[in-house]
């Protein structure tokens, strides 16, 4: 086991350090500069435009050399240091992804166990009855074939503009202010239902057609008819079925984190909902460099400590894995 988790630290760790520098190389691709941004949005004067392009370039450390920059990058990051938002000047980058964390752990906890919860346990169900397989495998399908921002566009349309039971945009009323009162949880729960139905729907659809095809496969494998020509019931085969079945079940949730996360960024932006995925939009189109670092840096850190997560879960559901290991040892 030491060995093991050892080996996923260290795996883990090089693909922390390649990502955060891809994080760190991807805003400087981007023509134009963020300096030149933020003092176009403050209507600098002209005559006063030079001196504080130069004053902001070396407070931000734009003027060093490209290297100095990522080595500069490194030793504040290792201090939790993001630097200053040149967007939300002069707000920090720490500060901003702070504000916005909660709305995304709010939309994607929920979105992602109980789609994966109710995903497997309908698939499961229509692996083994027909005629609920005939309902339930077409409308899987369509789901996890939707893009989530058509599906979160569709869903606006339908359930905002058509029926006007949902708000289009924002997480909770304008009228109300943050607070622990019933008439604000109520608000924000009515402002986050759509962002997470859209995607709680793809989600679940692409759990139920993997657990119903893993059933499937299970339940023609060699141990199942061993088991019913021993007699077995039925619901003692299906069990041993479902067990077996959802162990590549929690595989491919550790797969689709990254898709689910990407999904979320979308998703914010069609319902303008204020977590990460809004803020990094508003940072690329204004060339943030230190805010776009600090949001992928979070999407990067949260992917990666629930694959890691999900890791030790699969050596705990899963004894052939520690036997492997054991074996492996000796």
């Amino acid at each position: 086991m030491r060995r093991y988790f050892a080996r996923k630290i260290l795996i883990y760790g090089l693909t922390f350090f390649l990502a955060v520098t891809i994080d760190w190389m991807i805003p400087r691709f981007m023509p134009g500069d963020p300096v030149t941004n933020m003092l176009a949005r403050a209507s600098v004067n002209s005559n006063a435009y030079e001196v504080m392009h130069d004053y902001y370039t070396r407070i931000f450390g734009l003027d060093q050399p490209i290297l100095q920059q990522y080595f500069n990058f490194w030793g504040s990051l290792l201090q939790g240091d993001l630097g200053i938002s040149t967007y939300r000047f002069p707000k920090p980058v720490t500060q901003v992804i702070a504000d916005a964390v909660p709305y995304d752990l709010f939309l994607l906890i929920p979105s992602i166990l109980l789609s994966w919860f109710a995903g497997n346990w309908f698939g499961a169900f229509a692996a083994r009855n027909k005629w609920l397989d005939n309902i339930i495998s077409p409308i899987a399908y369509i789901f996890t074939a939707m893009p989530y921002m058509w599906l979160g566009i569709l869903l606006a349309w339908f359930f905002g503009v058509v029926l006007h039971i949902f708000p289009l945009a924002l997480a909770y009323g304008k009228e109300f202010l943050p607070t622990l009162s019933w008439k604000f949880i109520g608000s924000l729960i009515h402002h986050w239902f759509l962002p997470f139905f859209s995607l709680f729907l793809v989600g679940f659809g692409g759990q139920a057609i993997g657990m119903r095809n893993m059933i499937i496969y299970e339940l023609e494998s060699d141990y199942s008819h061993y088991l019913e020509a021993l007699g077995a019931p039925k619901r003692l085969v299906r069990r041993y079925a479902f067990n077996n079945a959802v162990l590549p079940q929690i595989t491919g949730l550790a797969l689709s984190l990254g898709g689910v996360v990407a999904g979320a960024l979308v998703t914010e932006v069609v319902f303008s909902y204020p977590g990460i995925g809004f803020q990094l939009l508003a940072a690329i189109q204004n060339q943030d460099y230190f805010l776009i670092q600090g949001c992928f840096l979070f999407i990067i850190i949260g992917i990666l400590l629930a694959n890691f997560a999900i890791d030790i879960a699969y050596v705990i559901i899963d004894p052939r894995t520690r036997r492997g290991m054991t074996g492996e040892s000796a």
